[in-house]
């Protein structure tokens, strides 16, 4: 299977969200901080300087991943989807070490995510990654019981 991981493009609006929404709704976890962001990825995350890269087999878009500057140095994996069809390839995989190549490409210091226990899969990829549980604060949505870091 030929994975590509590649830079999000307008024309991939709609599957960024389809492919979010298809967890966030059927873990009952969708807020309305994830809808602004998939309303608007170039709004709320490129254009204030973060990133988004898409997860591309033989044409079709089946995964995604971002990061959003939280603030100098310190950016946010954000919306990190793997079609259900397609999970178990390693495909989140590369869309992570995608995103953590992109963060120390631009100097970042530290990467932290927001996660929901209920997501113990992607919990579990995280921590193979190096990130670290700590404690919750300032979580953008509700449901966001856990929170890891990655200091680069």
């Amino acid at each position: 299977m030929d994975i590509k991981i590649i830079p999000y493009r307008s024309e991939h609006r709609a599957d960024f969200k389809q492919l979010n929404l298809e967890w966030l709704d059927h873990f009952n976890l969708t807020e309305s901080h994830d809808l602004m962001i998939l309303d608007d990825p170039e709004g709320e995350v490129i254009d204030k300087g973060g990133y988004i890269f898409m997860a591309e087999v033989g044409g079709k878009i089946v995964g995604s991943a971002g990061l959003m500057k939280e603030h100098q140095g310190v950016y946010e994996l954000i919306k990190m989807a793997v079609t259900e069809s397609y999970r178990g390839k390693g495909i989140a995989r590369l869309l992570i070490e995608r995103c953590l190549y992109q963060a120390r490409e631009i100097g970042a210091q530290k990467v932290t995510l927001f996660s929901n226990h209920q997501l113990q899969t992607a919990i579990s990829l995280y921590a193979k990654y190096g990130f670290q549980h700590t404690e919750v604060v300032n979580a953008p949505m509700e449901t966001a019981d856990v929170r890891m870091e990655l200091i680069l």
